[in-house]
């Protein structure tokens, strides 16, 4: 790697133009899902990026498969800890709800994910990096260069909207409309 890349990012893109759609290849296979392999690949450019030890050109393109490899594998296995722990919250939920409430909150979390959708592209990052990837606030900021403070005002915000959006809806409970 050279050593001018302290001085300037003019060295990062032969190697993105390289090793970009071969990684997004991969990790889309690994993941079955495009937009966060290429979401895996931008994080993997990035710390690459800020590597502190240069990486000899022969060892470039196992490293950065590696790491590649390695948010995959972290990714998948926040996803199992979560869909474990939706399961475990649903069984419980549905052994105190009616069953009609219990669909009733599955379209209500359907709905949510489409009003996240009307969000702006800022509020909508940060809120899939806290809560699909579990990124703490301060790692949020680092990704997306933006202050831990900015960061926090985003996902408040949003939440905000998603909740104000899902309360104008009119609710459905076992095919009757409900008032909130």
């Amino acid at each position: 790697m050279p050593e001018e890349r302290r001085d300037s990012t003019a060295w990062i893109m032969p190697i993105v133009e390289r090793y970009q759609r071969p990684l997004i290849s991969y990790a889309s296979e690994k993941l079955g899902d495009v937009e966060r392999a290429r979401d895996v690949v931008q994080d993997t450019f990035l710390r690459l990026c800020v590597n502190e030890e240069p990486i000899a050109a022969d060892r470039l393109a196992p490293w950065l498969f590696t790491v590649c490899r390695n948010l995959v594998i972290d990714i998948q296995r926040k996803e199992k800890r979560k869909v474990a722990s939706e399961r475990e919250e649903a069984a419980a939920q549905s052994e105190q709800r009616p069953a009609g409430e219990v669909v009733d909150l599955r379209k209500d979390s359907k709905t949510a994910i489409s009003l996240f959708s009307t969000l702006k592209e800022n509020e909508r990052e940060v809120l899939r990096l806290k809560f699909q990837q579990d990124m703490s606030y301060k790692e949020i900021a680092e990704v997306t260069q933006l202050s831990i403070g900015y960061v926090g005002y985003l996902i408040h915000i949003g939440l905000k909207k998603v909740r104000e959006q899902m309360e104008q809806r009119p609710r459905v409970l076992a095919g009757k409309e409900v008032s909130r």
